[in-house]
């Protein structure tokens, strides 16, 4: 795992340090390597054993692993945050953990249990406790995954899996602090009925990233996918779910299959519910899309952002965005919840450890 760009930073011999000496204030979404990840393995049909806390490095893996071959493989993303009363605490990891089984299912992997992923992800973050920013400065982006690590050349499931985790402190994962731009990719697709779209499965990402740099070279933010069946109703971004809002609805599309169900995106229907909106969901045509008051995205990197403006072929259309948008509420309701402004009677947050100053 190579390092990408990340802030400037060194480590010091304190074993109590509270924060790696890291220039918070300059931080992306790229990676900043941490001390320590968690690995444990196991064989098909037995169940992981415990791992362990190891430093931060690179892996060896079989050339001949289906992760490298055949791309059995699943992630997760989830985040940590620090409470301006020293807490760590970590959003709906057992979210994670169960939309990992379902992938691992649909894959014929072997995942982690619920507990045992929780527990994992806890003492991930616990390890690397410095390295989640101050409160306001960034949050701990935890990246689980679950590889077929096993040695097998034909088309078969792995015979060994590795459950992995490690974790980076991150900023914002889109920089522009209006809405984003966003092109409706007509020609190609992310998923189609049947496939993987509807699992966090490595290979849902490289396919987009052609569409990704050819809207990124034309000045936009990110691509809009469209439906495989018909091309005539929206799906996803690259790496997030969209919403859009007509009146008091709210809307987007369902979960059957080629879309991920995202648990920023659950999060924010019911939210939505909670003050009183209307939240359906449903297919999504591109001319809903295009008539729409709002449109905003929701994910774990880009948590809520506005939409500004979408492109369809040579159709521009401009959205409501700023302080009196339902995406600005919405974020500031879920942000406030995640880094323990207000209470949580959601029952979302879970405690890592009690920091001590």
């Amino acid at each position: 795992m190579a390092p990408s760009s990340s802030p400037l930073r060194t480590t010091t011999s304190e074993a109590d340090e509270k924060y790696a000496n890291v220039k918070w204030e300059e931080l992306g979404f790229a990676l900043t390597p941490i001390d320590y990840m968690y690995v444990a393995k196991c064989k098909q049909g037995e169940s992981f054993s415990q791992g362990k806390i190891v430093p931060y490095g690179d892996i060896s893996i079989s050339p001949c692993s289906p992760i490298l071959n055949y791309g059995q493989g699943l992630f997760e993303g989830l985040k940590a945050y620090r409470t301006e009363d020293d807490r760590i605490i970590i959003f709906r990891p057992d979210q994670n953990a169960l939309r990992m089984q379902t992938g691992a299912e649909r894959l014929c992997m072997t995942p982690p249990s619920l507990e045992h992923f929780v527990e994992a992800v806890k003492q991930t973050v616990l390890a690397n406790k410095k390295w989640v920013p101050p409160p306001g400065k960034g949050t701990l982006y935890i990246r689980p995954l679950l590889l077929g690590s096993g040695v097998t050349l034909g088309v078969a499931p792995a015979p060994e899996y590795t459950f992995l985790i490690y974790a980076s402190p991150v900023g914002d994962y889109h920089k522009v602090s209006s809405g984003l731009n966003l092109k409706v990719d007509h020609k190609s697709h992310r998923a189609h009925s049947g496939g993987t779209g509807g699992v966090k499965s490595c290979t849902n990402y490289s396919p987009v990233v052609k569409s990704l740099l050819e809207a990124k070279s034309a000045g936009f933010s990110d691509v809009l996918f469209l439906d495989a069946a018909t091309g005539r109703n929206i799906e996803e971004l690259t790496a997030c779910n969209i919403f859009i809002l007509k009146g008091n609805i709210v809307s987007t599309p369902p979960t059957s299959g080629t879309i991920l169900p995202g648990v920023t995106r659950k999060s924010i229907s019911e939210l939505a519910r909670d003050i009183g909106y209307q939240v359906e969901e449903r297919d999504v045509s591109v001319d809903e899309l295009l008539e729409a008051e709002e449109v905003f995205c929701t994910g774990t990197a880009v948590v809520v952002k506005a939409v500004e403006t979408v492109t369809f072929h040579d159709n521009k259309v401009k959205y409501r965005t700023g302080e009196a948008a339902l995406s600005t509420k919405l974020h500031s309701m879920l942000t406030n919840i995640q880094m323990g402004v207000v209470e949580d009677k959601k029952g979302w947050m879970v405690e890592i450890d009690r920091c001590q100053g």
